[in-house]
Formats: C-alpha cells, structure tokens, sequence
C-alpha cells in the first residue's frame, strides 16, 4: 500500500460485470468461515485447560479472539486489494495471486525480501496447520476408532502429500468442495444469531442447513467437469449465474419454517391457557 509497483489496473470482465457475486464466492477459497467454526473450539478449549469454566468467560473470551482476528484478517485483504489493483501489472499472466505477492516483494525488497516472505508465510501456514490438525484429530477421535495421536499424524501425512500438488491445482480441485460445503456453514453462522427468536432452533436451522447444502451440491457441480450432466432448470435458478443457486430456496425455507414455528408456538400457548 505504501510503495505500490505501479498504476492501477483495470478489473477483470467478472469483477466489472458481478463484483459482489464474485467476490463472495471467491471468498470460499480463503476457508475462513471453515477455519472460525473449527478454530472457536480450539480456543475454548485452550480456555478451558486453563481453568476458564464459566461460560460468560468463554464466550467473552471467544468474542474477543473474532474481533480480533477480524480485524487482522481486514486488514490483510485490504492490503492485498490494493497490492492486486497497483502492482498486478508486474505479471500479467499470474494464475494466482501467490504469484503477484512474490513479484511484488522480489521487485521491492529484493532475494532478502523474498526469504522473509517465505519465512513468514511458513509461520502463518505452520500455525494455521497445527490448529486445523488438532481441532480435527480431537474431533475424529470421538468418533473413530483410533487414537488422538494416530490421527494428527494421519491427518498431517495427508496435509501434506496434499501440499505437493500445487496451489493453482489445489485450487481447482477445492473449488467444487468448497462451493458445495460453504453454504450450510454460512447458513449455520447466520442462523446462531437468530437462535432466540425460536420456540425450538432445530426445527428452523436444520432444513435451512439441509436446502443451502442441496442447492450448494449444485453450484459444485456446475463448477466442475460434471456441469454437463445437470438438467437445464438449474441454469435457470436465481443467481445461479453468479454461484449463488443456494441463496433463494434457503431463504425462502428459512421464511417458511420460521412461519411455521411461530405457529406451532401460538398453539402451545394457547393449549396451555
């Protein structure tokens, strides 16, 4: 932001036509809504080992740790939407934006620049790693028989014969999961904020949940080598165009399940009167 590489690039066609659109669903590959629901048990956790029970203090200490971590990770997008729209120029041809990031520290700071980039990229990928491996393997261990320590070094060997295959791969083979899995996990962030407003939450977050990873499913689809296959009411979904197939139908259950529930409400108070 403070030396940029040059002037401002145009965007590209998508960003000029459906910015918002592209933006949010672009948005599924930097994985935080994933990482938030995975990390918050990390931090409880934490918490928790040391002495922390009362759940007042846990939530308040989980509050404190989003804000926090939302306003860094604001600040680094924003960084890079300046770094993307001033220095991009220096490859044109990039295929990812890992690509722009380093010709941006090479052409400023030079081979040293480049070696503390790496270093510090380590260290962030190295912290995010140790927190997803341990989330998971504490989670699976529950389920699965096999152990605690078992898993983390499953899960690791896997992470990183995964790694091995290159971001712009890895990219195109995340991009139909993510696409599929991204709105139930949208939709049960949202829905935690209404749960209140509910004579019973489940009966409201669970079909909307089950409808986004439906419609989800169906974006994934179109955006992988299958899209072929899918019938031709699909293209003609709202915003299925834009990778936001999911959005209408979940509203529109949310709405009906809501009515429903407020219903079912009115008549228990009613039989109890």
């Amino acid at each position: 932001m403070i030396w940029p590489a040059g002037p401002l690039i145009p965007a590209t066609d998508a960003y000029q036509n459906t910015a918002f659109s592209s933006g949010f669903v672009n948005g599924y590959l930097t994985m935080d809504t994933l990482g938030a629901l995975v990390f918050g048990i990390v931090i409880v956790n934490a918490a928790r080992s040391r002495g922390v029970v009362s759940a007042g203090l846990l939530t308040r200490y989980t509050i404190w740790a989003g804000l926090i971590a939302g306003i860094g990770l604001t600040l680094v997008y924003l960084s890079l939407f300046k770094l993307g729209s001033s220095s991009g120029g220096l490859v044109p041809d990039a295929q990812n934006g890992a690509v722009v990031l380093h010709a941006y520290v090479q052409h400023t700071f030079g081979g040293l620049g480049s070696v503390f980039l790496a270093a510090l990229i380590f260290i962030a990928c190295m912290v995010t790693a140790v927190g997803l491996t341990c989330a998971c393997a504490e989670f699976f261990a529950q389920y699965l028989p096999l152990s605690y320590r078992a898993l983390v070094f499953i899960l690791g060997i896997f992470s990183m014969m995964v790694s091995n295959l290159g971001l712009s791969h890895l990219i195109q083979i995340s991009i139909p999961v993510l696409t599929a899995i991204y709105p139930p996990c949208i939709v049960l962030v949202l829905m935690s904020f209404t749960l209140r407003w509910w004579h019973h939450a489940p009966r409201i977050v669970a079909p909307v949940m089950l409808v986004s990873l439906l419609f989800g499913i169906l974006d994934a689809v179109k955006a992988s080598t299958f899209a072929q296959y899918l019938p031709e009411w699909t293209q003609h979904l709202p915003l299925a165009e834009q990778g936001l197939a999911w959005l209408s139908p979940s509203l529109l259950v949310f709405v009906v399940v809501g009515l429903y529930d407020r219903l079912c409400c009115r008549q228990v108070v009613a039989a109890k009167q």
